[in-house]
């Protein structure tokens, strides 16, 4: 399926006229910055410390819920009983351990998909399951001339409900008064897709990790890249399409 067959799509299954583009969402992790793989080995290197299966695949496919969030899957899972303070313990464990791994790079291809959404006056939003106090700081020194907002960002610390639940992406509708048909959603992972989905968002999937594209797709995936520089290459097209 092309741009433009794909953007047909969308607005006809939802019964919207055009798109009008304003905004565009992003998630963080494997799409911003290339974190996943730190983020992958601090969850399995603690899991393991406390006697949790936890693997790596289970990382990328819980990548996007908020940490206690996981957390409460894996005692699901295991059949234990850990109270909301030991969850919050445990995934402060997590945060100083991927704090001591080298910090991760700029995803290749992330600052010019961003210089150009910015070029085009339209916003950057930042929509993540992550809770990482100096989120703002480490995106605005490493995005130069960018100027992420706290206004302009969903976080762990707004949500009741992470992805898959549509309350992130429903959310960052709100911050700006947008309406689905006026952004444009960019993930990398199949929670986050499928939030993005259900709050009936246009969703360009970004294939930075190990997961099969089906995984991607299944979830809600409008369009796939297996890069974002590639996206950035076909980000004109896409916008004209639209």
């Amino acid at each position: 399926m092309n741009y433009r067959q794909a953007i047909h799509s969308y607005l006809s299954a939802n019964r919207y006229g055009a798109m009008d583009l304003k905004a565009v969402l992003f998630d963080m992790d494997g799409v911003l910055y290339d974190s996943m793989p730190a983020h992958a080995e601090a969850w399995v290197a603690v899991m393991a410390k406390h006697g949790y299966r936890f693997s790596q695949q289970d990382a990328y496919l819980n990548e996007g819920r908020t940490g206690v969030g996981t957390l409460r899957l894996v005692c699901d899972r295991e059949g234990i009983a850990l109270c909301d303070r030991e969850m919050e313990a445990l995934y402060d464990e997590k945060k100083e351990y991927f704090r001591s791994l080298p910090q991760a790079e700029p995803m290749p291809g992330a600052y010019e998909v961003l210089r150009k959404v910015t070029g085009e006056g339209l916003v950057p939003v930042v929509v993540t399951g992550s809770g990482h106090a100096d989120l703002l700081d480490r995106l605005n020194r490493t995005f130069l001339g960018i100027a992420f907002r706290r206004d302009r960002m969903i976080t762990a610390f707004d949500v009741k409900h992470g992805k898959p639940h549509p309350e992130p992406y429903l959310m960052a509708l709100a911050l700006g008064g947008w309406r689905p048909w006026e952004v444009m959603v960019v993930e990398n992972a199949p929670l986050g897709i499928a939030s993005a989905h259900a709050a009936g968002l246009f969703t360009l999937a970004v294939n930075t990790g190990p997961l099969p594209d089906a995984c991607l797709l299944d979830a809600g995936a409008n369009l796939l890249f297996r890069e974002m520089a590639e996206l950035a290459n076909a980000w004109e097209t896409i916008h004209i399409s639209g």
